[in-house]
């Protein structure tokens, strides 16, 4: 039946189907694992541990043997884009409370929606138009942002604002998972080669476990609104920043950066795992993860338009005259969706 491509198909398509069927389940059986209980219910609510799981393999597939210029240029991408999501989070903290906001427009924006929209990049999407639009350089460039999966740097940038505080153990509880399938993965290449394919394995069922906590209804209401304009607003305020590090930095056309400019699929589980070790931010988790579905989605469709649209303007010429026959992929590497 071909299920797997016509997912492929769809931009983050590992992620949102999944989640989709959740919270389908979600919206017409709404009590389906109290229902059936056992493992079915352990599939359906078990967010916390699967994502734990998730997190660990992360870890472990991430390879810094790589070269200098793909380096330079992953390393370029990543601080832009985690240093312009804390600049975004700490002018909007002064504005918004922890708990999110409850009346009018902006009703269920939150802190933690805008950090987990802003600050992950969606690896997949990158790595595919960078071998599209861009040089090996760039199509490998995507070996260290998984280092924003998950999250850690969520938490760093919500810490460093000063948004949230959190006690030092829930800090290294929320992160030893990644830091140990870490230094497995680096300690031995068996290991890497053991666990790094289960950061893509566990994806469609964290996502399938995390849509079980939406309810559609959420995104036929001024969420979906809210959802676009917050998804507008990741392109925008990270896109500049990358356009121009890239260009500075990277020695770029700023094709990258623009590619660069979206919204993992994967930082949709981030609101319910944060939440789960900070508490203040559990009453704005619900709503965070509708409009973090919702920048996914929107920066799925987006980005690749913009992207091509900036290369026919800017880039068109570099990429073929240094585009080596194949993209320089890291061994073990897997760009994350």
């Amino acid at each position: 039946m071909n299920i797997k491509d016509r997912m492929d198909r769809i931009p983050g398509g590992l992620m949102l189907v999944p989640l989709l069927l959740g919270a389908l389940c979600k919206t017409f059986v709404p009590e389906a694992p109290g229902y059936f209980k056992g493992f079915t219910q352990g599939i359906m609510t078990g967010v916390v541990p699967i994502l734990a799981v998730w997190f660990f393999c992360m870890g472990a597939s991430i390879k810094l043997s790589a070269t200098g210029t793909v380096l330079r240029k992953s390393g370029t991408l990543v601080l832009t884009k985690l240093i312009a999501a804390w600049i975004i989070v700490l002018v909007m903290s002064q504005f918004i409370p922890p708990e999110g906001i409850h009346t009018g427009f902006f009703a269920g924006l939150s802190i933690l929606a805008v950090v987990c929209a802003m600050d992950m990049t969606n690896g997949g999407l990158y790595a595919s138009l960078m071998q599209t639009y861009g040089t090996k350089e760039e199509a490998g460039a995507f070996v260290l942002t998984s280092i924003e999966s998950g999250p850690l740097m969520s938490m760093i940038i919500l810490g460093a604002s000063g948004a949230a505080h959190f006690e030092p153990q829930i800090f290294i509880g929320a992160v030893l998972p990644f830091l140990v399938g870490f230094a497995l993965g680096n300690l031995d290449p068996k290991l890497r080669a053991l666990f790094a394919p289960g950061g893509q394995l566990m994806i469609p069922f964290f996502a399938f476990a995390l849509g079980n906590t939406i309810n559609l209804g959420t995104l036929f209401s001024p969420l979906l609104g809210l959802g676009v304009l917050l998804a507008l607003g990741v392109i925008v305020l990270t896109g500049i920043p990358l356009i121009l590090a890239d260009k500075i930095i990277g020695r770029g056309t700023g094709t990258a950066g623009i590619a660069a400019s979206s919204t993992a699929g994967a930082a949709a589980a981030n609101p319910v795992a944060i939440a789960a070790v900070a508490p203040q931010f559990a009453p704005a988790a619900a709503d965070a993860t509708v409009l973090v579905a919702i920048c996914i989605i929107v920066t799925s469709v987006a980005v690749p338009i913009i992207t091509g649209l900036w290369y026919k303007r800017f880039g068109q010429g570099l990429a073929e005259t240094n585009r080596a026959d194949t993209p320089l992929m890291p061994v073990g590497a897997t760009p994350v969706d």
